[in-house]
């Protein structure tokens, strides 16, 4: 049974998601009418949900409480003199240190394991108001209000990307077949845990915010093609101890056809779309 503090917890990591998904201009608006420095330190509730998890399961330290505070308020003045000088190094530097921290999993043990998961969440809320309210940064392409057009580019992208992902991953040993019927339910439930917790968080990351930036220097096929290969490459330590070159070969790939779903109308929606139904057709008929 879910500790009450957890729920409350999962609420409020949500809460910044939905609301920057659906209410982005009015949150935007709202948070810019406060003095910048109330803006620049507004990211520090967001240790909130640390607090809440780490006291209700026992592994409660100031350190990492100081972690959770400082980082999204340190972000969201990054991200306010990348606006000044709007030369794209200053994101790129803070996109990089955020997918590292992921990557690599440098924050995860401020949690107990089975809810590491809200490092991630978390990260994704200050990003998003970095990003978003502080740098408003354009082309993003948030937003959870799924139009038909998004199902159908990130449905096409996926028909695209699938015979090619199952001749190369089946034929490199990456992909197993297996029949069986899950039951709707699960595929259902799948594929909309991957949609938001895997999919979502990945898009805006690669696609909204570096692909985005990327274009600016190196054009729309240049940005499409590094960022693929920055995508496959994150994968490099994702089932396996060593470097897993088949994985990343596979995500590459797949990073090409999720970077175009994005770039047709420049909505995360679409990519997501794509992203999620390839997590969720891998899980359960090819892993």
């Amino acid at each position: 049974m879910l500790r009450p503090e957890i729920v409350l917890a999962a609420l409020l990591t949500l809460a910044p998601l939905f609301l920057f998904g659906f209410l982005e201009e009015a949150v935007a608006r709202g948070v810019r009418s406060l003095p910048l420095c109330a803006q620049l330190a507004a990211p520090a509730l967001l240790c909130a949900p640390y607090v809440l998890v780490a006291a209700g399961t026992g592994v409660f330290r100031w350190t990492w409480l100081a972690v959770y505070a400082l980082l999204p308020a340190a972000l969201a003045v990054l991200l306010r003199l990348g606006r000044r000088h709007g030369n794209g190094w200053i994101e790129l530097l803070a996109l990089a240190a955020l997918g590292l921290s992921v990557d690599l999993r440098w924050l995860e043990r401020a949690w107990p394991a089975h809810l590491a998961i809200f490092n991630k969440m978390l990260l994704l809320d200050a990003s998003l108001y970095a990003f978003l309210v502080v740098r408003q940064l354009d082309g993003v392409g948030f937003d959870l209000r799924l139009r038909l057009r998004d199902a159908i580019i990130g449905l096409r992208e996926l028909a695209a990307y699938t015979p090619l992902a199952l001749a190369l991953g089946l034929s490199l040993g990456f992909l197993h077949l297996h029949g069986g019927w899950p039951g709707m339910a699960r595929i259902v439930v799948g594929w909309l845990f991957t949609f938001f917790f895997i999919a979502v968080p990945e898009e805006v990351f690669f696609r909204g915010w570096l692909q985005n930036l990327l274009e600016r220097r190196l054009g729309a096929r240049g940005a499409l093609l590094v960022t693929a290969l920055l995508f496959g490459l994150a994968h490099f330590n994702k089932r396996a101890v060593h470097f897993n070159w088949r994985y990343v070969l596979l995500a590459a790939l797949a990073g090409v056809f999720y970077g175009r779903a994005w770039r047709q109308q420049r909505r995360v929606a679409a990519s997501a779309i794509t992203h999620a139904s390839v997590d969720t057709i891998w899980s359960l008929w090819l892993r």
